[in-house]
């Protein structure tokens, strides 16, 4: 017989194995056993899995022993001198025969010699009498080891000790130190044992308080000499004096009680001794810790007292250690075995109001309110009542009528003590029994509710002397059940079931009881239903379902649910799939009409799991998971959550119980991706755009079974149709025109969850090479002729040119002196004109704070605001008139269709409870950022979006900011850490933004608000003073050299008597310029009558006409275009007050129309091709058709003009500083605390990462505050004003917040003639500014620390001021279109994180989506 080939079969891991095994013939030591799949030869033990004796004979595995020369589990034949006797230990003599051994003396004196050491060896183990020996302490020390004779039973062994400069030190605290040791025959150690070295020297060190006590306790025998003040081993080594004998007679200080004493008084503290005799009259001092120190004076021999103690303490309590000890050094303390200590009090620390005050009385702190809380004198008198109890919140709102339900009151003053409340709490006539164990002083008190004899709302009441009420009131009312749904579920259990009906939500404590037991799991609730997931039952049978609130009764409804057999699955198609996953397979079987959620799992080799759908009672469809290799696994089904157990599987002979109880009776086999190439293998395929187009795609062979359906063939983003698919080649087409902006499309094929692209099609052909050089050609022909005629024009206007440069130059200097001399004259006079005609009369239109919140959020970044936001539209048709309030989604109802709502919202409160989970949205967060097409966009909105939902929980939001920040601080530690926070590019960063703008509210709205509307007053002001160009919008007075009108221009003021029935007043005087337009005319009129109106009531220029009264018979409507107007170089002029000739002092009345001039349009947008104001834009081109003359008297050296950006800035200093001081100061009645916890929070982070660089620091608070918050306020100040704002108004601003970034920055500004006017106007207030920026980052560095309870107490008050203030559940519907839109994501970021995953977040996740993904779609479509 001939060997044809050879081949190693592993047994796959957990596979069930047949009964029927068969020995091999030819050696017994191997067994034939077969698996569903193979035949395989297998060892008929493993002993060495065993790696102990113990192990080994204790496994009662007949096969294996214990080998005991060489210290292994073997079988008998595989150990050497087996068929000696003890040299083999079998399983049949038991454990108790294993070698053993004990060392004598088991304890050794380090300070005494030892001559060797004996060693008692007992169990089997053949004789070691003429063997080589030796004794191993490890780390390669050895010493001889020696049998005196033969023996069977124990035997003797002797052995040396291991030389004293060996010894293993002590370790720190310890007195001894165990030494292991082992028996080596043959160079194998078969015997281990361990013996300890003591010293009793070192128990002195050890227990220096206690040194005495712990001697003569220790397990050693050692001897305390009182007059050494030592421990020693030997008591001839002790001086005569008495010395005890036992712990009891040891000098030490007795237990006593000791009264608080206020931390910095001066006090005497008695210390009793007993068998303190000896040391009567020694100097004796009083320690309380390394610093504190105090003379101990005797009072007898059982006495001492420690004088004028004076101890001190920052916290509201701290407990000092005490101890005498003897003076000098080193330190000899007298024993103290039960410890003595001091409580120093601090009255001024941890008593915020006065009942925690005045209640520390109870702990022996004398304490008394007064304007805080302070330390008692010693006349004072005894503390009065504290104020009436102030009840700040109770929660929850509503309860049963049962009652039960477990109240908590939070407010201040709430008694010093439990009796002072203990039958004071009562809902209107109902008692509160207050809960001893959950009682906080002054500020919490826990209750429960008694019963009431029917529905009522009352406020809650506290009596402690005086009475409190809430501002909330306290609902008893009766939860009713209706019916249930669905009212049936597989016994396996899972079904996730909603009980409906009315006032579901009241009461602490819900419980859902399913057969009157069991409870019904993750309850979620609202007002009108209750969701959770029933538990499984032993049979299918209905059982009844039982609400009940407070541990109470059931509420009556008579809910049944029944109890149903499990589904079944019959079969798996196809059951092969490729590596990568997302094959359809196909379920087989019964009542699966059942089943709410179903999940595919593989065992050993698969990828996460996949989520599969029910298509009906008998088919589900699942995409295939993916998976870590080739190979054939056991599927795993998941049904309602639930492990899909087969019961009829355990039944087969083949199948192992476990496996059936883990369901995996289908296996799917993983083959490798399929791989595709086009026909030729070419990488490139050209085609010509509008020829029919066909592929040729070949296929390797696979064995997967693909059908057609399962291909997707793209050409770019077109499908390509197939036609044809054959076991080896693919045919597709495609019937539309390929798009040829890109040139190259990839051509991607596409089977479950693999993608492979195979080619790149070229879009082009010849004809367009051919077009392009045509082009090319006669471009560089025509420019030949150009060239030509140019130079010979050149040639011919030279002489004439130089002749005109002479005369130019003479006016030129004529009208820069003219100029100069102006803008010099005006920068003296601009600052008093505007003091005076500013005025301060009118009210700031500050903003509501949720318009503030919403304009600041969502400034056109998300798309919920673009979308849905409405602009202020309305008239003013009286001074009564109703207003059209400007709205945002998330400050009005959640527009829902009511289908729809019961199950939106609770999908929506379940989301909501998982985002309230710091590690779910941690993990949400950075799932969402690691996805490539989630822009920048989409970051800031969701962190907007986040920011309103947890807006009430604004120390959670905080929390979860910092951990955020930490992660981002250490990624740009690693790179560049100064570009930390130079952008919003992250969601942290955004949510940074947020929260400062939260925090900064009150100091903008009390400090900075005012100073920046009169900076903005001031601005309007001085450009109003000067003539405006309608259409471009530049000025004569401006900050910004892109807005100045470069031309002299001369506007007169003229001032008006107009009449208007609007806004309070019937007529005013208006001044305006001759040269303004009708709609500039218009505007200032407004503005004159509505200025104490906010600007989104104003009505628009275009929703009133101007009428002039000429004379007592004439009038005109005044219009910036009619008949009359200009026309200039083919372009209307808008009509001015001069074109109307509108003299000084003219009468004119304004009135609201009704029927709206739309012809134009907004002044800014009308095409400048057709009309003109001040400018003609093309004037330049238009020059060499008018005389030299005219042309030259209107453009020479526009640069001569900017000298007004100076008279403007000398203008609007005054104002510009007071706002920048504003912002840079800190009110001592309002520091600013966030600022202070934000920059404690960079520090502290810094440190930590070992950042010392100052610069690096500055860097960081200066992008958190000033860039981050501040300069977009001066940019934006429509989100903090109701005001209008100009395009010319957001140009000045820039100036300045671009002077006010060059302050914060600590670069040098790098300045020269060259340099931009934005940076030059301001250079020479830059350095001031900077020490102004320094001095305030000093100040808040300086400012005291803020605890973590103090900004969480700050943090809680914000939250509160504006509660209700947005509808979080829009925001949480947003945010959740994010999270299912990148779902998988998500759940593979929550699968892979441990704490996620422990704590189960992604079938929570789960739960959620399940709710809403049916539902949100459609409701949102109806809506």
């Amino acid at each position: 017989m001939q060997v044809v080939s050879r081949k190693v079969v592993t047994v796959a891991y957990g596979e069930p194995v047949h009964h029927v095994m068969q020995f091999d013939p030819a050696d017994p030591g191997y067994l034939y056993l077969m698996t569903s799949h193979q035949m395989a030869k297998v060892k008929v033990a493993a002993c060495a899995v065993h790696a102990t004796c113990g192990d080994c004979v204790g496994a009662a595995d007949a096969y294996c022993g214990w080998c005991a020369l060489e210290t292994r589990c073997t079988l008998r034949q595989d150990c050497a001198n087996s068929s000696q006797p003890r040299f083999w230990t079998s399983a049949s003599e038991g454990p108790s025969r294993c070698p053993a051994m004990t060392v004598l003396p088991a304890e050794i004196d380090v300070h005494q010699e030892y001559p060797g050491m004996i060693l008692q060896i007992s169990g089997s183990l053949p004789s070691l009498s003429g063997m080589e020996m030796a004794c191993d302490y490890g780390n390669d020390i050895h010493t001889v080891a020696r049998v005196p004779g033969p023996a069977f039973g124990h035997q003797i062994a002797y052995c040396n000790l291991l030389p004293r400069n060996r010894f293993p030190p002590f370790l720190p605290h310890q007195d001894h130190v165990t030494v292991e040791m082992a028996v080596r025959v043959n160079g194998q150690n078969i015997v281990r044992a361990s013996f300890t070295i003591y010293d009793c020297g070192r128990v002195g060190q050890v227990y220096p308080h206690t040194a005495c006590t712990s001697c003569l306790s220790a397990q050693w025998p050692c001897f305390w000499c009182t007059q050494q003040h030592s421990c020693v081993s030997n008591q001839s080594r002790c001086e005569a004096s008495p010395n005890p004998t036992s712990p009891q007679d040891c000098p030490q200080i007795l237990p006593s009680a000791l009264a608080p004493m206020p931390t910095g008084s001066s006090q005497n503290i008695p210390v009793h001794l007993a068998n303190a005799a000896f040391f009567q009259g020694a100097a004796l001092e009083c320690s309380f810790g390394q610093e504190e120190i105090f003379e101990a004076v005797w009072v007898n021999e059982s006495a001492v007292c420690c004088k004028q103690v004076v101890l001190h303490t920052t916290q509201e309590s701290q407990v000092f250690p005490l101890s005498l000890q003897l003076k000098g050094r080193p330190a000899r303390f007298l024993d103290s075995p039960d410890h003595v200590t001091v409580e120093v009090y601090n009255c001024a620390m941890g008593s915020p109001d006065c009942s925690q005050c005045l209640g520390r009385e109870d702990l022996g702190h004398l304490c008394v309110w007064s304007d805080g809380c302070r330390l008692r004198g010693t006349l004072q008198p005894l503390p009065d009542t504290c104020p009436a109890p102030e009840i700040r919140a109770i929660e929850p709102l509503s309860g049963p009528l049962d009652g039960g339900t477990l109240l908590t009151i939070r407010g201040r003053n709430l008694g010093r003590r439990l009796s002072d409340v203990v039958r004071g709490v009562w809902i209107g006539g109902v008692a509160c029994e207050p809960l001893a164990d959950r009682y906080t002083v002054s500020e919490e008190i826990v209750c429960a509710t008694g019963p009431a004899p029917g529905a009522f709302s009352d406020v809650v009441t506290v009596n402690a002397s005086k009475e409190g009420r809430s501002r909330e009131r306290f609902s008893y009312v009766l939860p009713l059940v209706h019916s249930l749904e669905p009212a049936m579920g597989p016994k396996a259990g899972g079904t996730r079931v909603t009980i409906h009906g009315s006032d579901l939500h009241v009461g602490s404590e819900l419980q859902v009881l399913v057969n009157d037991t069991e409870p019904c799991m993750e309850l979620a609730r609202t007002d009108t239903s209750i969701t959770c997931t029933v538990p499984g039952a032993a049979l299918p049978a209905p059982v009844p379902v039982c609400v009940r609130f407070e541990r109470r009764g059931c509420v009556r409804g008579n809910l049944t649910f029944w109890y149903k057999r499990n589904p079944v699955i019959t079969a798996i198609s196809p059951r092969r799939s490729h590596v990568s996953g997302g094959r359809t397979i196909t379920v087989a079987g019964e009542r699966f009409h059942m089943v709410q959620k179903v999940s595919m799992a593989v065992h050993h080799i698969g990828r996460e799991p996949t989520l599969c759908k029910v298509l009906n009672s008998t088919l589900i469809t699942c995409p295939s998971p993916g998976a870590l290799s080739n190979a054939s696994a056991p599927v795993d089904f998941f049904l309602n959550g639930r492990a899909y157990a087969d019961e009829a599987a355990a039944d087969e002979e083949l199948l192992d119980p476990e496996e059936a109880q883990r369901g995996s009776r289908f296996r799917l086999d993983y083959l490798p991706d399929p791989q595709f190439s086009t026909a030729k293998r070419e990488k490139w395929i050209r085609h010509h755009p509008g020829e029919p187009l066909t592929l040729v795609i070949h296929k390797e062979q696979d064995g997967l079974g693909l059908e057609s359906h399962e291909y997707r063939v793209r050409i770019g983003q077109v499908a390509c149709d197939i036609q044809i698919v054959s076991e080896r080649v693919i045919h597709c087409s495609v019937n539309e025109s390929l798009g040829t902006a890109e040139g190259q499309l990839p051509i991607t094929i596409q089977v479950g969850n693999f993608n492979q692209t195979i080619a790149t099609l070229q879009l082009g052909g010849s004809e367009t090479a051919i077009i392009v050089s045509i082009v090319i050609c006669s471009v560089l022909l025509l420019l030949s002729v150009v060239a030509l005629f140019v130079f010979c024009t050149k040639s011919r206007r030279a002489e004439r040119y130089w002749q005109k440069t002479l005369l130019q130059m003479e006016e030129m200097e004529s009208q820069i002196r003219e100029e100069i001399r102006k803008g010099f004259a005006e920068l003296q006079t601009d600052m008093t004109d505007l003091t005076k005609e500013l005025n301060r009369s009118q009210g700031i239109p500050f903003l509501e704070y949720k318009h503030f919140v919403t304009r600041t959020f969502f400034p056109k970044c998300s798309s919920l605001y673009e979308e849905r936001y409405v602009l202020p539209s309305q008239t003013l048709n009286s001074p009564g008139s109703s207003l059209v309030q400007e709205t945002h989604p998330l400050l009005g109802e959640w527009k829902i269709p009511e289908s729809c709502r019961p199950n939106m919202e609770e999908g929506i409160s379940l989301f909501s409870s998982l985002l309230n989970n710091k590690h779910f949205l941690i993990v949400f967060v950075h799932a969402l950022e690691q996805q490539k097409d989630f822009a920048v966009r989409d970051r800031c909105s969701l962190a907007s979006l986040m920011t309103i939902a947890l807006h009430g929980k604004l120390e959670y939001y905080t929390g979860i900011m910092k951990e955020l920040l930490v992660d981002l601080i250490d990624a740009s530690a690693a790179k560049n850490p100064k570009l930390m926070l130079r952008r919003t590019e992250s969601v942290v960063e955004k949510m940074l933004t947020n929260w400062m703008s939260i925090c900064m509210y009150s100091c903008l709205r009390e400090t900075v608000g005012e100073p920046f509307f009169l900076l903005l007053c001031a601005i309007k002001q001085q450009i109003n003073k000067g003539s405006i160009d309608a259409i471009t919008g530049k000025a004569r007075y401006t900050l910004n050299e892109e807005w100045l009108l470069r031309e002299n221009i001369e506007a007169k003021p003229r001032n008006l008597n107009v009449s208007f029935q609007g806004c309070g007043m019937d007529s005013l005087s208006v001044r305006a310029m001759d040269t303004d337009t009708l709609t500039q005319v218009k505007e200032k009129i407004l503005e004159a009558f509505c200025k104490n109106v906010p600007y989104s009531q104003w009505p628009r220029a275009e929703d009133v006409d101007l009428e002039w009264f000429a004379s007592s018979t004439q009038s005109y409507i005044l219009r910036d275009l009619d008949d009359t107007s200009v026309v200039e170089d083919g372009r209307k002029k808008l009509n001015t007050l001069a074109h109307y000739k509108i003299p000084e002092g003219a009468s004119l009345a304004m009135s609201l129309t009704d029927k709206k001039d739309n012809t134009l349009g907004r002044v800014k947008d009308l095409d400048t091709e057709k009309y003109f104001h001040l400018v003609l834009p093309t004037d330049e081109l238009a020059e060499p058709k008018k005389s030299h003359r005219q042309s030259h008297r209107k453009k020479v050296l526009p640069e001569i003009y900017l000298t007004r950006l100076l008279s403007t800035k000398g203008t609007l200093q005054k104002f510009l500083d007071d706002l920048f001081k504003a912002i840079l100061s800190i009110r001592e009645d309002k520091p600013p605390l966030a600022v202070k916890y934000f920059f404690d929070f960079l520090e502290e982070q810094a440190e930590k990462r070992g950042i010392s660089d100052p610069d690096t620091l500055h860097i960081w608070k200066t992008n958190s505050l000033p860039l981050r918050f501040w300069v977009n306020i001066l940019k934006n100040p429509q989100f903090v004003f109701d005001i209008e704002k100009t395009d010319h108004i957001d140009a000045c601003l820039s100036v300045i917040a671009q002077a006010f970034i060059d302050a914060c920055s600590i670069s040098d500004l790098q300045l020269g003639k060259d340099s931009p006017t934005n940076k030059l106007l301001y250079a020479k207030e830059i350095p001031e500014y900077r020490k102004i920026v320094q001095r305030y980052y000093k100040q808040i560095h300086d400012m005291t620390p803020l605890s973590e309870q103090e900004m969480n107490a700050h943090l809680a008050e914000e939250s509160r001021k504006y509660q209700n203030e947005f509808n979080t559940n829009v925001a949480m519907a947003e945010i959740y279109k994010y999270a299912k839109r990148y779902r998988p994501q998500i759940m593979s970021a929550l699968e892979a994180n441990p704490t996620a995953r422990r704590t189960q977040l992604q079938h929570k996740f789960e739960q959620v989506v399940a709710l809403m993904e049916d539902n949100i779609y459609e409701c949102y479509s109806e809506a």
